[in-house]
């Protein structure tokens, strides 16, 4: 597949003459000032020394992370950027800027020009081949912004995480300045186009020598990077659009408040002087007296009120629900509303109770008899709605169950494992010990035969010998 002309890096240099003699007019020399101007912001611009830094800081982010932050998503899209960049580089912007720089008359030649009438101006080949050029750089320049749009919403989805909080602040922070710097550069290369078609085509109808015979150029930067990355040409931003609003507010006031206004502008209060009230003291007394008769008395706030209400509600319906597909209802709705007023032992109760009575009313729709368990159910959902005083004894495991801290169970698997250490050394101890019993009792058993062979034989030697043989 061929590459387009103007995404190649090394844009081919034409092979023709690079400056032509053409009519100069006043419009003309208009037309060239104006290009010169855009020349020097986008100049201005991509040799800044903001900018040199933010990208000396992400070589530096990118350099250090290399081994310990390789695998992270954060770290690829920051690669992403930095390909981009490089290869905005590499493209030579500057040094083509700087040729177009020398091509075009400069103040003096101008002003001579128009009385002469005719002038040197960069030919129809070189400002295509520079017009190559910028829309290469605009859309490097939109694929860098839309790079460090998601490396900035993947830091800011691990700093909502709470993981490397200093590092994606860092990241984040160099990130929205890389963002805004190059949008910039965006809305000067726009400028700068605009301002070459128009000198092309004063050439082009002078002096035709077309460059580009397959490829015709966009009639602005709008139509070529498509309707996403137009709205960055043409969006204004919002602070300008605040400060427009104030100013034409700031205008139809009357002159009464414009005078009020200054006067408030140049008050100046001193710590040493005493605030007047408008407001008695008695009032702010009795207002705080009767705010802490509140507290004392014990009064519930209205939020307190609200939920006190709700959960006897929600018990209500629990205990009149027929079936537990009511129940499931209920219990969704309750789950809802905890999650809204941020209840979260109530929320985790309520859930759990959820899956239970899910199993139940596919038991129940089976055909069974499910009445004892709903009225065990009815009972656990009132007090998981408020949980104070003894649970029942169906959620009492998952009542008392805690957050447990590291090292602790850390210890118990210690413990754990030497006590299967202990009971693997008495089970060898006991295998030990009964190899050894019945070695014990084989050598004992022969003992006891031969002593048993030994006593036989002196028996039958003293009949012989009673006998006389």
């Amino acid at each position: 597949m061929a590459v387009e002309l103007w995404n190649r890096v090394n844009v081919p240099f034409p092979s023709a003459v690079s400056a032509v003699r053409v009519p100069f007019t006043a419009q003309t020399a208009a037309d060239v000032e104006t290009l010169l101007t855009e020349r020097e912001n986008v100049l201005k611009l991509l040799r800044s020394e903001m900018l040199q830094t933010e990208v000396r800081l992400l070589y530096e982010l990118l350099y250090v992370l290399n081994n310990s932050y390789r695998g992270n998503k954060t770290f690829k899209a920051l690669k992403q950027v930095e390909q981009c960049v490089n290869r905005l580089k590499n493209m030579k912007l500057d040094a083509a800027l700087q040729e177009l720089s020398d091509l075009c008359p400069n103040r003096i030649q101008r002003q001579l020009s128009i009385k002469d009438g005719q002038c040197v101006v960069p030919s129809q080949p070189t400002l295509e081949w520079i017009c190559l050029k910028v829309l290469g750089a605009a859309r490097l320049t939109s694929c860098t912004l839309r790079r460090c749009s998601r490396a900035f919403t993947l830091a800011k989805q691990q700093m909502k995480w709470e993981e490397f909080v200093i590092l994606n602040v860092v990241i984040t922070s160099m990130l929205s300045r890389l963002w805004v710097i190059f949008r910039g550069v965006l809305l000067a290369l726009s400028g700068l186009y605009r301002q070459l078609l128009e000198l092309l085509r004063d050439v082009a109808r002078v002096q035709p020598m077309p460059f580009l015979t397959d490829f015709s150029l966009p009639a602005d930067l709008a139509q070529f990077l498509g309707p996403s990355d137009a709205l960055l040409l043409t969006k204004p931003a919002a602070h300008s659009r605040a400060r427009q609003e104030k100013k034409q507010a700031a205008k139809k006031l009357p002159a009464e408040a414009k005078k009020t206004c200054a006067q408030k502008r140049k008050l100046k209060e001193d710590l040493g002087v005493a605030v007047i009230r408008g407001v008695g003291l008695a009032a702010d007394r009795k207002s705080f007296f009767k705010l802490c008769r509140t507290f004392t008395e014990g009064k519930s706030t209205p939020k307190q009120t609200s939920r006190a209400d709700r959960r006897h509600e929600f018990q209500k319906q629990v205990r009149d629900a027929a079936s537990f597909s009511h129940l499931e209802i209920r219990v969704d709705e309750m789950i809802r509303w905890c999650k809204s007023q941020r209840m979260g032992k109530e929320k985790r109760l309520l859930t759990f109770l959820q899956l239970k009575c899910r199993q139940m009313k596919c038991l129940e729709a089976a055909g069974y008899n499910v009445q004892r368990k709903l009225q065990t159910f009815k009972k656990e959902a009132c007090w998981a709605s408020s949980p104070e005083g003894s649970a029942p004894k169906t959620l009492r495991s998952l009542a008392s169950r805690r957050r447990v801290h590291g090292r602790i169970r850390f210890h118990t698997l210690r413990r754990l494992m030497m006590r299967g250490g202990v009971k693997r050394k008495e089970q060898a101890g006991r295998q030990t010990r009964a190899r050894l019993s019945g070695d014990d009792l084989r050598s004992g058993t022969a003992r006891e035969a031969t002593c048993r062979s030994t006593v036989t034989h002196d028996d039958i030697d003293d009949i012989f010998a009673s006998a006389g043989l």
